[in-house]
């Protein structure tokens, strides 16, 4: 796990790369990688790899990156975890490759010089990656299928240059700041950046599941490597044993793993399969906070009960408004780019770093793999009442007035009729922040008019369902596949994975999150999901992890609250934190807070 950033000249009249802007870039990513720095340049001046390591395997010298392979033809930096390197290598012991290091890095050198650009299809884990043919020139840049890990490059007609943070490419010196207004609009439509845009016009972020190759000096566009679908486990696994294999895969490290733990069902449910798999008690961790302390919203009790029945080592770290005053500015100039969210797992990674962890797993990715958000049901009613609705005569152009006066509290339910008809749409309306028709008096008619020019928020979700998606035709027609098709590649993409990211590696800590794993959910598909939609998540959880308090079972679903709209107003407690009023108020103040741009 590490910070990770190149340059490479394009094109035979291109000046070689700055050497000094290769480690300005590198060295803007500190806290990703506090246990060591490394830095490559060719020896014609034309490519360069750089990286902050934060060392989880093989903790010698030996693991450094940028890595070679034994006859310097390759060079790669990775960012990340292959989860599976263990058994890849096994393999290509046998084919006669002798290893140097302990490292999964050496494997993916070994297994791309066997096996190309195909090997990405054998990787499980979670990673960014640059790598390096001296022989045939050529760069090639890949990303995990769910996007766990960002990468982001700025292509101009001399150089592109990639890193894992978009701020990091901005701090080489060469990049501009200037603001991307399609960016813009999709975080106030959202609450968060939709890849591939970005927060700057000179930097796309490289879609989850693709990689992009340079070769000769040109650079082609991104290209998908996986689709959901087109992988099958291993082996035909039941529920338990699926549940169980994607843990024990996230377990492999070099240093101690902990578990986030909160009151809810997802990571009650880690702690208990970490808890069989590992030979001493793990740390968990909790966060409660002054203002919900003795609510039905704090659940440092319940994750407390959890943590005495599975016998875990348990950490609470009570927060309060002095504490949020002091850490919310370092977490906001942390975030890489705009979200309404993360700050909770600012907070925690903040507490697992004092604790001096390197490593953690989290729940995240539970509701989008189980179907358990309200979305699920809600998305397909309202695209179907919405339908319905509109052909009544005279509705299409009374709606935003009836709908005001008789909810003038929700803002977007008058955009109901005129977004929600379809499955995206509705989508977009039970997800989305503000409505297009909103963002003139937000931030002026001539940047909204540019950026939705450039983003258009029901086209981008539409385009989720009708990508192609071998092995499992027909996931569009099923709402229930639709919704969980938009909930991984927009909510759980673009804003929790990524807030995930940033507000953990600002603490140099390696968040791992077993719910979202391409094996396990590619197992729950080759049955259509059916081993979940027929029941509860609490029926799921209770028959993998049977131990844990009946307590977990019965608990109703609230999500993590982290009050952070009542601290920045000085307020009590607003249920939720979702896309109400205080979430379209913190979206100003988070471009203001943030610096990024300006927001009347």
């Amino acid at each position: 796990m590490c910070g990770i950033n190149g340059i490479l000249s394009l094109g035979a009249d291109a000046p070689p790369i700055d050497h000094t802007e290769l480690v300005r870039t590198r060295d803007a990513m500190a806290s990703r990688g506090p246990d060591g720095s490394g830095v490559w340049v060719s020896e014609d001046g034309r490519v360069g790899l750089a990286n902050r390591r934060l060392a989880i395997l093989d903790l010698t010298p030996a693991g450094a990156q940028p890595m070679a392979d034994h006859d310097g033809r390759y060079r790669i930096v990775l960012n990340g975890e292959i989860y599976n390197f263990r058994e890849l290598r096994q393999d290509l012991e046998r084919q006669g490759y002798v290893f140097r290091s302990q490292s999964d890095t050496e494997v993916l050198l070994a297994l791309y010089s066997r096996e190309g650009k195909s090997m990405l299809r054998r990787l499980r884990g979670m990673y960014s990656l640059a790598l390096w043919d001296d022989a045939e020139r050529t760069l090639l840049l890949a990303r995990d299928p769910y996007g766990i890990k960002p990468l982001y490059y700025a292509l101009d007609r001399h150089y592109l240059r990639f890193a894992s943070q978009v701020k990091a490419l901005e701090a080489g010196g060469a990049v501009s700041a200037s603001v991307d207004p399609g960016g813009l609009v999709g975080f106030l439509l959202w609450g968060s950046v939709p890849e591939p845009l970005t927060i700057r016009r000179a930097v796309r972020a490289l879609p989850a599941g693709h990689l992009l190759e340079v070769r000769d000096g040109s650079a082609g566009g991104p290209e998908p490597h996986y689709r959901f679908g087109d992988a099958a486990p291993a082996a035909e696994m039941d529920l338990a044993a699926a549940f169980a294999d994607s843990v024990r895969a996230h377990l492999v490290s070099d240093v101690p793993v902990a578990i986030f733990l909160s009151g809810g069902l997802d990571s009650s449910l880690l702690a208990a399969l970490a808890r069989r798999n590992l030979p001493e008690p793990p740390i968990t961790f909790t966060l409660s906070f002054d203002l919900l302390a003795g609510t039905p919203l704090d659940e440092a009790p319940l994750a407390a009960e959890t943590a005495r029945r599975l016998g875990t080592r348990h950490v609470e770290r009570r927060v309060g408004r002095e504490d949020f005053a002091r850490l919310w500015p370092a977490a906001t100039a942390a975030m890489d780019q705009p979200s309404i969210d993360g700050f909770n797992v600012y907070l925690v990674s903040h507490v697992a770093h004092e604790a001096g962890l390197k490593v953690a797993l989290s729940g995240l990715g539970g509701d989008e793999l189980l179907g358990s958000y309200p979305s699920f049901r809600d998305v397909p009613r309202g695209a179907k009442w919405a339908r319905r609705t509109a052909r009544v005569p005279g509705m299409a152009a009374a709606w935003p007035a009836l709908a005001h006066g008789l909810a003038p509290s929700r803002p977007k339910l008058a955009g109901l009729l005129r977004h929600g008809a379809s499955l995206a749409g509705a989508y977009f309306l039970r997800r989305g922040l503000f409505l297009p028709e909103e963002l003139p008096d937000l931030i002026g008619r001539d940047a909204a008019a540019e950026g939705l020019a450039a983003y258009d928020p029901v086209t981008d979700a539409a385009a989720t369902l009708d990508a192609p998606r071998s092995g499992h035709p027909g996931e569009s027609e099923d709402a229930w596949l639709g919704v969980h098709l938009l909930e991984s590649a927009h909510y759980m993409r673009n804003q929790l994975l990524r807030d995930a990211d940033w507000a953990s590696m600002a603490h140099s800590l390696e968040l791992r999150v077993p719910l979202v794993d391409t094996r396990l959910r590619d197992g729950l598909a080759r049955r259509g999901f059916a081993d979940v939609r027929a029941r509860s998540k609490a029926e799921v959880v209770r028959q993998v992890a049977p131990e844990l308090p009946e307590a977990v079972f019965a608990k109703r679903k609230s999500g993590f609250y982290v009050p952070v709209v009542p601290w920045l107003a000085g307020t009590g407690i607003t249920q939720g934190t979702g896309s109400g009023l205080g979430s379209r108020q913190l979206a100003r103040r988070l471009l203001l807070d943030n610096g990024m741009v300006s927001c009347a």
